[in-house]
């Protein structure tokens, strides 16, 4: 049975806002000393990812819907298959620049009514 497209919605909804709940408060040499935290977004980025490229195979239309949302899939590939090529300060960065659009993204689709 295929998930209706809010659930994957929640679902990267949900994980961009752990990351900024995790990293709030929190500053670049923080993230990199706390092995415990940076694992954390990393999984959430990998859910994020992970829902994000379920959502566009089941349901295309929201390619165009989401920034970057081929940046962010990779950046998801990147996390679970090239792990040792991750640098702590570029998943700053987009924890930063990139994650707060992402989320008032989704929430804004989130608050459509279904088509």
């Amino acid at each position: 049975m295929q998930r209706e497209a809010k659930a994957y919605l929640w679902d990267i909804a949900n994980a961009a806002a752990s990351i900024r709940a995790f990293t709030s408060g929190k500053d670049l040499n923080a993230y990199l000393h706390d092995e415990l935290l940076r694992a954390a977004v990393e999984r959430k980025f990998g859910i994020v990812g992970e829902a994000l490229s379920q959502l566009l195979r089941n349901f295309p239309l929201y390619r165009d819907k989401i920034t970057l949302v081929g940046d962010i899939i990779a950046f998801r590939n990147q996390i679970v298959h090239g792990y040792a090529t991750v640098r702590d300060d570029m998943v700053w960065e987009i924890v930063q620049v990139y994650l707060p659009r992402l989320h008032r993204e989704v929430a804004e689709l989130l608050e459509m009514p279904e088509s």
